[in-house]
């Protein structure tokens, strides 16, 4: 079997991406994103994209670096805050947005990792969420339907992995990150610590290898701080 690493994003990504496609990138603010991944996208120069992510990163960091390039024709999220140019180009009518309930954006993807192309939820009920959605009633209640999502490729980041693909995430880095690994007919993922197959707890790993097409091993990442919060230093 051919060797699933590569020595640089763009390697990965080699081949791989194209205008016009679905790209699912994992993480919340700037908690677990894949961001060497997310640079090596606006190197490609692929335009058109539509990308399912909770958000679009901040001003120049994440995500924000394809909305400054102009690649994102859509984005599938549930929060736009802290990032002004995504909200600029949504508002001026530049980017399309498809806003979900974060918990029903959750579930969306986990759907279509499973394969499975429906549900019905209570959430956004009677509320704009649910224009044009069908609404069916289940025990004397009202329930939308939201369909689930699956992408051309998935973008992670991991905290450790094995030759073979299984991932490890840590923390909260964890958040979307594995349910958008099950949802796409590609998965990549950079990670922190590449280690030899068998040297993973079977216990410990989150995301089966199975899911995981390529790993681009970055031994030190630089993890930004969305927002640092400090208390006032007290005198000795």
């Amino acid at each position: 079997m051919s060797s699933k690493t590569y020595s640089t994003a763009k390697d990965a990504l080699a081949g791989q991406i194209k205008d016009g496609m679905t790209i699912m990138s994992g993480g919340f603010g700037l908690c677990g994103i894949p961001d060497v991944l997310i640079e090596a996208v606006r190197d490609s120069g692929a335009k058109n994209l539509t990308v399912i992510s909770n958000n679009a990163g901040v001003d120049g960091a994440g995500l924000g670096i394809l909305l400054e390039t102009k690649q994102i024709k859509k984005m599938i999220s549930s929060y736009v805050g802290e990032n002004k140019l995504f909200a600029q180009q949504f508002l001026s009518g530049e980017l399309e947005l498809e806003f979900n309930p974060q918990g029903t954006l959750a579930e969306r993807i986990r759907a279509g990792g499973a394969g499975i192309p429906a549900f019905f939820t209570k959430t956004g009920v009677g509320t704009i969420i649910a224009d044009g959605k069908e609404v069916r009633e289940f025990n004397g209640e009202q329930f939308v339907m939201e369909t689930g999502l699956f992408a051309d490729i998935s973008l992670v980041h991991a905290w450790k992995a094995d030759k073979e693909g299984n991932l490890v995430f840590r923390k909260t880095a964890r958040n979307f990150n594995p349910m958008m690994a099950t949802a796409s007919r590609m998965t990549i993922a950079q990670v922190e610590h590449l280690v030899e197959p068998g040297e993973i707890d079977p216990d410990h790993i989150h995301t089966a290898g199975i899911y995981v097409k390529r790993i681009v091993h970055l031994a030190n990442p630089v993890k930004r701080i969305e927002q640092r919060t400090t208390r006032p230093r007290q005198a000795a």
